[in-house]
Parts: C-alpha cells; structure tokens; sequence
C-alpha cells in the first residue's frame, strides 16, 4: 500500500472518524490530495464514508474505517479465536462445535436483515456481497457455463481456518440464509485454490434468473 494511503488509515484509526480537513491539517497537505487517496481508499473497500448535515454551509462528509482494513493493523483476535476453538474441540464433539459456529453465522446474517421474499436471486446475491464485505471478504458474483457462482477472493478466517477449518461454515451458513437457497463449494484457497468459488443452486420453483 503506498504510504500516504497508510497513513491516511492510521489517521482514520486514531481520530475513530476524519474529514478532509483534518486529514489535510494533519498530514500538511491539499485537500485536493487528500480527497485522490480517500478515493482510492474507498474503491478498495477500506473507508466509508456519511454525510453529515449542517445547519449552516455544506454537508462535512465523515471517513470511517470498514472492518476490511482492521486486517492492516496488527491485532490478537486470531490467537484468542483459536485459543476458544481449541478448548471448545477439546470438550465438545464435533456436531456440537459446528452448531455453535452456525449460530455465530445466524448471528451475522441477522445484522443483515432478512432479504426481500420477492427479490431475483440476483437482489439476493447483490446483498449478501455487500454482507460479505462488510465481514472483510472480497466476494462477486460470476456467471459461468450459464450458471451463477459466487467468488471470495480472500479469506479474514485464512489463518484460523489453516488450523480449524471449521470456520469455513461460517461464509456458507452466512451465504445459504441470506440467498434461501443451497450452495456447493467448488473450491477454496485452504486446498491452494486462488479463490474460494460457491456455485449457487435455485430453488424448484424460484424465480428464473436471466442473464
């Protein structure tokens, strides 16, 4: 990453949320400059940003960090996560262990709402990639032989997952209550794959998906 952008990260970071201004001030240089990194922090999925409405003047527009950039900065909650997982596995047989993971993934769909009953699969999916990235995957959806897959082109749970490969149930559980429908995994990066691919099988008697 270059290191003005990093820079503008860790500023974000400690400030809890920015302005142009303040970043401006604070890194001495252009508002100008300052909005070119922002624009590419936000393309990347690092940053949102709210607008806020003033009683006098322009809107101030508020920078947040996503928790797709929490993977910049160093942290613990991996080794606290496998810490939980190991005295879980230890105590606990297996179906058990993976009705608690499914219940954390029930959990985070949840935060999502409940997607639309009338929605295309396509609505559907369009969400559950904004879902996705919010929990910090790359995910989009392809069409490939005539078929919808959905592709994660990385993994937040990459370095549990190498030790508890468990936790993969947590995209599919997050993926299958979200679409309604069914999903097969056709390939994952703990095997070596490039990307973790989900071919994602209607219902008999949804809505036909076109093209």
């Amino acid at each position: 990453m270059h290191d003005t952008r990093w820079t503008v990260l860790e500023l974000i970071r400690t400030q809890g949320h920015a302005t142009i201004v303040s970043l401006a001030e604070a890194l001495g240089v252009t508002p100008i400059t300052i909005r070119h990194h922002l624009a590419n922090l936000q393309s990347e999925g690092l940053i949102t940003v709210e607008v806020e409405r003033q009683h006098v003047g322009r809107p101030k527009h508020i920078y947040k960090l996503t928790a797709a950039a929490q993977r910049y900065f160093p942290n613990q909650y991996h080794a606290l996560a496998e810490g939980l997982l190991d005295s879980l596995k230890s105590q606990l047989p297996p179906g058990q262990v993976e009705a608690i993971i499914d219940n954390v993934a029930a959990g985070i769909a949840g935060r999502y709402g409940t997607p639309k009953a009338n929605g295309t699969l396509e609505d559907r999916l369009q969400q559950l990639v904004e879902a996705l990235g919010e929990e910090g995957f790359m995910a989009e959806v392809r069409r490939v032989d005539g078929s919808l897959v959905l592709a994660e082109m990385n993994c937040p749970y990459l370095y549990i997952g190498q030790r508890h490969p468990e936790v993969c149930r947590i995209d599919r559980t997050l993926m299958r209550q979200m679409l309604g429908t069914d999903v097969e995994q056709t390939s994952c990066v703990l095997n070596g794959d490039t990307a973790c691919v989900f071919s994602v099988k209607e219902n008999q008697g949804s809505e036909e998906v076109k093209a």
